[in-house]
Protein backbone atom coordinates (compact mmCIF):
# COMPACT_ATOMS: atom_id res chain seq x y z
CA UNK A 1 0.00 0.00 0.00
CA UNK A 2 1.68 3.04 -1.25
CA UNK A 3 2.68 5.48 2.27
CA UNK A 4 0.24 8.26 1.68
CA UNK A 5 -2.77 5.86 1.82
CA UNK A 6 -1.64 4.66 4.66
CA UNK A 7 -1.24 8.09 6.43
CA UNK A 8 -5.05 9.11 5.61
CA UNK A 9 -6.56 5.89 6.65
CA UNK A 10 -5.99 7.01 10.29
CA UNK A 11 -7.68 10.40 9.70
CA UNK A 12 -10.53 8.96 7.69
CA UNK A 13 -11.18 6.55 10.64
CA UNK A 14 -11.35 9.50 13.35
CA UNK A 15 -13.54 11.54 11.20
CA UNK A 16 -15.67 8.30 10.40
CA UNK A 17 -15.54 8.18 14.61
CA UNK A 18 -16.52 11.39 15.42
CA UNK A 19 -19.58 11.85 12.96
CA UNK A 20 -20.89 8.41 14.50
CA UNK A 21 -20.00 10.13 17.85
CA UNK A 22 -22.34 13.31 17.36
CA UNK A 23 -25.19 11.10 15.97
CA UNK A 24 -28.04 11.10 18.48
CA UNK A 25 -29.64 7.08 18.03
CA UNK A 26 -32.03 7.60 20.79
CA UNK A 27 -33.55 10.46 19.39
CA UNK A 28 -33.03 8.76 15.89
CA UNK A 29 -34.97 5.51 17.38
CA UNK A 30 -37.84 7.68 18.91
CA UNK A 31 -38.41 9.60 15.50
CA UNK A 32 -38.70 6.18 13.63
CA UNK A 33 -40.75 4.69 16.07
CA UNK A 34 -43.21 7.55 16.19
CA UNK A 35 -43.54 7.71 12.33
CA UNK A 36 -44.05 3.91 12.36
CA UNK A 37 -46.67 3.87 15.00
CA UNK A 38 -48.39 6.47 13.14
CA UNK A 39 -47.90 4.45 9.63
CA UNK A 40 -48.94 1.55 11.09
CA UNK A 41 -52.17 3.27 12.68
CA UNK A 42 -52.71 4.86 9.11
CA UNK A 43 -52.36 1.19 7.54
CA UNK A 44 -55.22 -0.35 9.94
CA UNK A 45 -57.85 2.44 9.98
CA UNK A 46 -57.23 2.36 5.73
CA UNK A 47 -57.95 -1.93 5.76
CA UNK A 48 -61.00 -1.10 8.59
CA UNK A 49 -62.73 1.42 6.06
CA UNK A 50 -61.94 -1.33 3.38
CA UNK A 51 -59.40 0.42 1.32
CA UNK A 52 -55.47 -0.65 1.23
CA UNK A 53 -52.83 1.73 2.50
CA UNK A 54 -51.66 2.39 -1.43
CA UNK A 55 -55.78 3.55 -2.00
CA UNK A 56 -56.26 5.44 0.97
CA UNK A 57 -52.88 7.63 0.02
CA UNK A 58 -53.93 7.76 -3.38
CA UNK A 59 -57.68 9.22 -2.30
CA UNK A 60 -54.94 11.72 0.08
CA UNK A 61 -53.04 12.48 -3.06
CA UNK A 62 -55.60 13.14 -6.10
CA UNK A 63 -57.25 15.65 -3.03
CA UNK A 64 -54.25 17.04 -2.03
CA UNK A 65 -52.26 17.64 -4.81
CA UNK A 66 -54.97 18.28 -7.25
CA UNK A 67 -55.98 21.88 -7.00
CA UNK A 68 -58.22 23.10 -9.04
CA UNK A 69 -57.17 20.40 -11.91
CA UNK A 70 -57.94 17.15 -12.06
CA UNK A 71 -54.51 14.60 -11.16
CA UNK A 72 -53.23 13.15 -14.13
CA UNK A 73 -52.06 9.26 -13.93
CA UNK A 74 -48.80 10.17 -14.43
CA UNK A 75 -48.94 12.68 -11.47
CA UNK A 76 -50.69 10.03 -9.21
CA UNK A 77 -47.74 8.19 -9.96
CA UNK A 78 -45.18 10.54 -8.85
CA UNK A 79 -47.21 11.27 -5.41
CA UNK A 80 -47.14 7.70 -4.94
CA UNK A 81 -43.44 7.48 -5.58
CA UNK A 82 -44.59 4.22 -8.47
CA UNK A 83 -44.41 3.54 -11.61
CA UNK A 84 -46.72 4.80 -14.13
CA UNK A 85 -48.40 1.19 -15.30
CA UNK A 86 -48.21 0.54 -11.35
CA UNK A 87 -50.84 3.79 -11.01
CA UNK A 88 -52.44 2.78 -13.93
CA UNK A 89 -53.39 -0.56 -12.43
CA UNK A 90 -54.63 1.24 -9.13
CA UNK A 91 -56.83 3.71 -10.85
CA UNK A 92 -58.31 0.84 -12.44
CA UNK A 93 -58.66 -1.18 -9.22
CA UNK A 94 -60.17 2.04 -7.58
CA UNK A 95 -62.45 2.80 -10.61
CA UNK A 96 -63.41 -0.84 -10.68
CA UNK A 97 -64.85 0.30 -6.66
CA UNK A 98 -66.60 3.35 -7.49
CA UNK A 99 -63.80 5.65 -5.91
CA UNK A 100 -62.83 7.24 -8.89
CA UNK A 101 -63.56 8.80 -12.27
CA UNK A 102 -61.76 8.58 -14.97
CA UNK A 103 -61.56 10.33 -18.25
CA UNK A 104 -59.07 11.56 -21.44
CA UNK A 105 -57.68 14.84 -21.11
CA UNK A 106 -59.84 17.12 -23.31
CA UNK A 107 -56.42 19.46 -24.33
CA UNK A 108 -54.03 16.28 -24.75
CA UNK A 109 -55.39 12.92 -25.77
CA UNK A 110 -52.40 11.19 -24.29
CA UNK A 111 -53.31 12.32 -20.81
CA UNK A 112 -56.33 10.84 -18.16
CA UNK A 113 -57.62 12.39 -15.46
CA UNK A 114 -58.89 11.21 -12.24
CA UNK A 115 -61.29 12.43 -10.07
CA UNK A 116 -62.91 11.19 -7.06
CA UNK A 117 -66.40 10.57 -6.92
CA UNK A 118 -68.36 11.08 -3.90
CA UNK A 119 -68.16 7.66 -2.47
CA UNK A 120 -64.29 8.36 -2.92
CA UNK A 121 -65.30 11.64 -1.34
CA UNK A 122 -66.81 10.20 1.68
CA UNK A 123 -64.29 7.87 2.37
CA UNK A 124 -61.46 9.77 2.76
CA UNK A 125 -62.96 12.40 4.67
CA UNK A 126 -63.81 9.56 6.92
CA UNK A 127 -60.45 8.36 7.24
CA UNK A 128 -58.68 12.23 7.22
CA UNK A 129 -60.87 12.69 10.15
CA UNK A 130 -59.88 9.94 12.25
CA UNK A 131 -55.56 10.84 11.10
CA UNK A 132 -56.18 14.03 12.38
CA UNK A 133 -57.21 12.75 15.54
CA UNK A 134 -54.16 10.29 15.94
CA UNK A 135 -52.17 13.02 14.62
CA UNK A 136 -53.42 15.72 17.56
CA UNK A 137 -52.71 12.69 20.07
CA UNK A 138 -48.93 11.67 18.08
CA UNK A 139 -48.44 15.62 17.44
CA UNK A 140 -46.42 16.09 20.57
CA UNK A 141 -44.11 13.43 20.79
CA UNK A 142 -43.04 13.94 17.42
CA UNK A 143 -42.38 17.92 18.26
CA UNK A 144 -40.44 17.16 21.19
CA UNK A 145 -38.16 15.25 18.76
CA UNK A 146 -37.83 17.34 16.51
CA UNK A 147 -37.02 20.57 18.65
CA UNK A 148 -34.70 18.08 20.35
CA UNK A 149 -32.76 17.63 16.53
CA UNK A 150 -33.21 21.39 16.29
CA UNK A 151 -31.31 22.02 19.58
CA UNK A 152 -28.76 19.78 19.04
CA UNK A 153 -27.86 20.95 15.61
CA UNK A 154 -26.96 24.32 17.25
CA UNK A 155 -24.41 22.71 19.16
Amino acid sequence: MPQSKQRRAPAATAKRSAAAATVDYPALARFRHQLRSFLAFSEQAAQQAGLTPQQHQALLAIKGFSGEEPTTVGDLGRYLLIRHHTAVELVNRMTKLGLLTRAVDAADGRRVLVTLTAQGERKLQALSKIHLEELTTAGPALGKILRHFRQSQKR
